[in-house]
């Protein structure tokens, strides 16, 4: 801000001190003139005092907002409150908790923190190392910090928003004060983050004289593009199995037409793609439930028949605790009683099953049509890595879907998306779509940086984008391909753009574990294993590595092997090892986009 002498109350050598004064004051610093100049002037004219508070000193603060993400939700709902924060003239520092010098605590008044939940109740990649500080002996009291949490999570899972929760009370814990109280947001979470930010916002901005920007409003909204609120419906171009005969699996090969949506989306990002449940399993629902289907019921104010709520609104499909412990009121049913009690019954009983198994196992229900469909959550947008790159591609997206197909309880059942996109989604048909950015699982920036891909089943999905993209540039670094998947005559996906790429250069070196194929099961933390002292090589030439698939499992063993060779061929301790895999994900050098 910069006084004007023109209208100013100040002579040219007084505008000219504070306007060498002003700029060098922290956000704290002009709150506290803003203050005592306040009183100092109390006696004088009112008019006076607003003239000098409005030409002089900015109603500012400082806040310093981070956010701990995995797949891109909370960076985006933190770069969006600074922005918003900004257009109201508040001092924003955003960062990731991966950049966040922990020891930085002690100089901040005001942190505002963006996190998500990650699989069982873990902190995302970036946030694990400063959430193990926090809760060290390290961890400084925090008596001069005002704090706010705003959690992601999933409520299908047990922990839900844990990482968000634990962070909430640890900052209470070493004396932080709340600025507003900690919001909770499942994954339909826009309404409830933007209530949260709005009350932070006013708490922030209440001493002040400052009014809240209309311009904030267009900011939370987002740009007038497709989103999960306003999705693309692209017409399907193309939809082929890629597994062989006699697979076990089915994984679909989807291509989008996308012309005309002013889609921008880079290697690494993901579809979201907005399901509807099958007709069947509705109809099988509200029988059981002996509803109407034509009933009239109303979801997030839209007003409704029974049977288009539950096909293209409401998640009917999975069994949570949230979920078990609603119904509870609405049934007298003892075994359910038994079933809410036990920490580990409802989890046996609800894997695998759906809300079609409740309604016949422990009817009578008390409730009607309306109080059902208020227990339910939306439907959650599915998300599945981007398989080709735009400038390949610029007309099209491609997508590698893997069919979920089991039996539970003597019924089969399917995945509401990938049961759909197998069965039922045609060429010529329409999916609703967006483009979700994923900022942590990028290439790298330079473009002969070496990078090592390895995923299993359709993880291998954004690995065909990364080449795509590099063929295009014309980029020829060092790359290795490490896929694993159950056959090789079956379960080989997309072998023969592999081999085009071995061919021309544009993948280097490709490794392939196919775990049915011998008695001994071979996966891809085998292979790396394998070629341990290669892998560690590139690791210290500055290679990046890429991890995408299954979380609990796959993932989770790479991790163990990549922590094992660094420990063996760098000559480290297992405390060694971990500082070492803490730089490479600080450094963005350990990516993984798991599930």
């Amino acid at each position: 801000m910069k006084l004007q002498v023109i209208n100013s109350p100040f002579n040219e050598e007084q505008v000219k001190l504070l306007n060498e004064l002003l700029p060098n004051l922290t956000g704290e610093q002009k709150i506290w003139l803003n203050g005592y100049l306040s009183a100092l002037l109390a006696t004088i004219d009112t008019n006076v005092v607003e003239e000098a508070k409005l030409s002089v000193v900015p109603t500012t603060k400082s806040v310093t907002l981070l956010y701990g993400s995995q797949t891109g939700n909370s960076q985006g709902l933190a770069e969006k409150y600074a922005a918003a924060l900004k257009a109201n003239d508040v001092e924003v520092t955003v960062t990731s908790l991966a950049k966040f010098k922990p020891n930085n605590l002690k100089k901040i008044t005001n942190l505002l923190l963006v996190v998500s939940t990650h699989g069982e109740g873990e902190p995302p990649d970036q946030a694990i190392q400063f959430y193990e500080f926090l809760h060290s002996k390290r961890a400084p009291k925090l008596e001069h910090l005002h704090f706010s949490v705003l959690a992601l999570g999933d409520s299908s899972y047990e922990f839900f928003c844990k990482t968000g929760q634990d962070f909430d009370a640890q900052f209470e814990k070493l004396g932080a004060t709340r600025i507003v109280p900690r919001t909770d947001c499942d994954v339909d979470y826009d309404e409830p983050a933007a209530k949260w930010f709005t009350d932070v916002q006013q708490a922030l901005l209440e001493h002040t004289d400052t009014a809240i920007k209309t311009e904030q409003t267009q900011i939370l909204e987002g740009d007038a593009t497709y989103s999960r609120k306003n999705p693309y419906y692209a017409e399907v171009l193309e939809n082929i199995n890629l597994n062989g005969r006699g697979s076990e699996k089915e994984t679909r090969h989807i291509e989008l037409s996308i012309e005309g949506a002013n889609f921008q989306f880079q290697p690494g990002d993901s579809i979201g793609i907005l399901p509807e449940n099958d007709e069947t399993l509705v109809h099988a629902l509200i029988t059981a439930l002996q509803f109407n289907p034509q009933a009239q019921v109303t979801v997030s104010d839209e007003a409704m028949q029974l049977k288009d709520a539950l096909r293209k609104k409401l998640e009917i499909t999975v069994l949570s605790k949230p979920l078990l412990q609603k119904i509870s009121a609405f049934t007298v049913h003892k075994e359910f009683a038994k079933l809410c009690e036990s920490s580990t019954a409802w989890k046996d009983y609800a894997r695998g099953r759906d809300l079609v198994d409740i309604a016949e196992d422990f009817a009578p229900f008390t409730w009607d049509a309306q109080q059902f469909v208020d227990l339910l959550r939306k439907i959650p947008v599915r998300l599945y890595s981007i398989a080709s790159s735009q400038l390949a591609n610029s007309d099209e997206v491609h997508l590698t879907i893997g069919k979920v197909s089991y039996e539970t309880n003597g019924r089969v059942r399917f995945g509401v998306c990938s049961g759909s996109v197998a069965g039922r989604v045609n060429i010529g048909d329409t999916l609703p779509i967006y483009v979700h950015k994923n900022p942590n699982f990028r290439l790298p920036e330079q473009a002969d940086t070496p990078i090592i891909m390895i995923g299993a089943g359709t993880g291998v999905a954004p690995y065909r984008a990364f080449l795509e993209e590099r063929e295009e540039l014309g980029i020829e670094g060092k790359s290795w391909l490490i896929f694993g998947d159950q056959h090789f005559m079956t379960d080989f996906l997309y072998q023969t753009d592999w081999q085009r790429w071995l061919a021309s250069g544009t993948l280097a070196q490709m490794d392939i574990a196919f775990s049915r194929d011998t008695d001994k099961k071979i996966y891809v933390q085998h292979k790396i294993e394998e070629k341990a002292q290669a892998f560690y090589e590139w690791l210290e030439q500055g290679a990046v590595i890429y991890v995408c698939g299954d979380k609990k499992s796959m993932a989770a063993d790479v991790d163990q092997t990549i922590r094992h060779i660094i420990e063996q061929h760098g000559n480290k301790t297992p405390e060694e090892a971990k500082a070492y895999i803490n730089d490479l994900k600080q450094q963005k050098r350990y990516q993984r986009d798991v599930y």
